[in-house]
């Protein structure tokens, strides 16, 4: 019985959807068609084949990770740590742009629109050749330093747009019962705030995935460096910056398609 509902059910879902699965495929043959033409046109000889060897490889001791894959790593390294970090420097900056402190609001402001306004290649270009040297810092944490710089300058506006739209009355009502204003933050506005801005700083987290393959402009060897050497070594130019961009879209449309998914039940549950 169960078996005859679901087939049932998946009939259904066929007759109902068969015109976008008849664009599906219009669409696939359309690019297959482009590729072909294009390999004609340009006298360009694909070679897939040889594409598996750069993400995995069989050796004598055992199946190893290939440059791309490695570069992988090395991409969710630097997001993972600068996403930690944004966050600690964008909540920071919120608080001090509310703060009752005139200086504390000059210097959240200052750093909010000079990094806004400047492109972020040109602070990781700063932060590596000028303020690195100074702090000891080498390339790793130089790209770490200004992707989160960066980063947390967009989460201090969401931050800030989110402990403002919460009521003036649960600030009133966290100082009738006595709780400072750290406590106040802490306890009361800041997990209110976060549940409004989950996706957007979400979507700040699938921004910075893909801002990171610009610190392969100062020799850290994550995912697009990887890519750059590869293509360099093989001549494989087209295989290799379409393998790269599918693993980057591989890896961001799922977050992409969470956040929407979040901003959706968010929007439901208000």
């Amino acid at each position: 019985m169960n078996s005859r509902a679901t087939t049932t059910s998946f009939t259904r879902f066929l007759v109902a959807h068969y015109r976008d699965f008849l664009l599906y495929g219009l669409l696939l043959g359309a690019v297959a068609w482009f590729i072909t033409s294009g390999e004609q046109g340009t006298g360009y000889h694909w070679k897939w084949y040889r594409m598996p060897r750069y993400l995995i490889q069989f050796t004598e001791d055992g199946w190893v990770l290939g440059p791309l894959l490695q570069g992988l790593i090395v991409t969710f390294k630097i997001s993972g740590l600068s996403l930690v970090l944004a966050l600690v420097f964008g909540l920071t900056a919120a608080i001090f742009r509310l703060s009752d402190s005139f200086t504390a609001r000059l210097v959240a402001k200052g750093y909010v629109e000079f990094i806004r306004n400047t492109p972020l290649l040109t602070q990781i270009f700063f932060i590596y050749y000028v303020i690195g040297p100074v702090f000891g810092l080498d390339a790793f944490g130089s790209a770490v330093l200004a992707l989160s710089l960066f980063e947390g300058a967009y989460a201090s506006e969401i931050f800030r747009a989110g402990i403002v739209s919460i009521h003036k009355g649960q600030w009133e009502a966290a100082y009738s019962l006595g709780l400072s204003r750290q406590d106040t933050y802490r306890r009361v506005i800041i997990p209110q705030a976060l549940r409004r801005i989950l996706p957007p700083l979400a979507g700040v987290g699938v921004t910075l995935i893909k801002d990171s393959s610009l610190a392969s402009t100062i020799a850290i060897y994550e995912l697009t460096q990887r890519g750059n050497i590869v293509s360099s070594d093989t001549f494989m130019v087209f295989e290799v910056w379409f393998t790269v961009a599918a693993i980057y879209l591989a890896i961001t449309f799922p977050l992409s398609m969470l956040v929407a998914e979040m901003g959706k039940r968010m929007r439901t549950a208000d």
